[in-house]
């Protein structure tokens, strides 16, 4: 095996290896797929994969060596980031408080979820830097162009594969049923978890 198709594999294991842990994109999809259904939780999901792909070919192309060189461009990105997180807790919240059959209505109007999705991958930095890092081990010095395609289409099916699944496991009829019955609950912790990443966001060093 040769040293660059090593180097991508192990970029691609740390990148898949970010899918077990559940952020604001997850949680995102898992709500939305539990409330508004299959096609809406699918749209959402293909636009943080779409934001994934667009990271990921930022960072290829060397783009985001801006960000990473000046750090109010990461500071401003930073706190439209948290402010969007703010954005869906208050959605969460307001959800929670509302009647069931207005939030049913209200759902079904819904919005277009493929660009939310898309806006809650690129205003969060930890993509950024999570792409600097995994660009920086599966990228050497002089690495060939097949491995800068190979890394940006592989890591995006993956996004796209990985997070519709998430929107398909999350609208199952036993999990609605489950979310019809405990949704004020679980709006409500979705809506601490976003405020909790949003306020962890905007306090970071990074």
């Amino acid at each position: 095996m040769s040293d660059d198709l090593a180097n991508l594999l192990l970029a691609l294991g740390i990148f898949s290896a970010g899918f077990i842990a559940i952020g604001p994109n997850i949680l995102a999809i898992i709500g939305t797929s539990m409330e508004r259904g299959r096609r809406q939780g699918t749209a959402l999901a293909l636009g943080v994969g779409a934001g994934t792909g667009l990271w990921a070919t930022l960072t290829v192309t060397g783009l985001t060596a801006l960000v990473s060189a000046y750090a109010q461009v990461l500071f401003v990105i930073k706190i439209i980031g948290a402010g969007y997180l703010l954005f869906l807790a208050y959605k969460a919240f307001r959800s929670a408080m509302t009647p069931d059959e207005k939030a049913a209505t209200r759902a079904a109007q819904g919005g277009n979820l493929f660009w939310r999705g898309v806006v809650i991958q690129i205003t969060n930095p930890k993509a950024a830097l999570q792409w600097i890092a995994i660009v920086g081990i599966g990228l050497g010095a002089g690495a060939p162009t097949w491995a800068a395609i190979s890394l940006v289409v592989i890591a995006t099916a993956l996004s796209l594969l990985v997070h519709s699944a998430y929107a398909v496991t999350f609208s199952t009829a036993p999990v609605i049923q489950f979310y019809r019955r405990a949704r004020r609950w679980i709006d409500g912790a979705l809506g601490v978890l976003f405020t909790g990443a949003a306020i962890k966001l905007a306090t970071s060093r990074t």
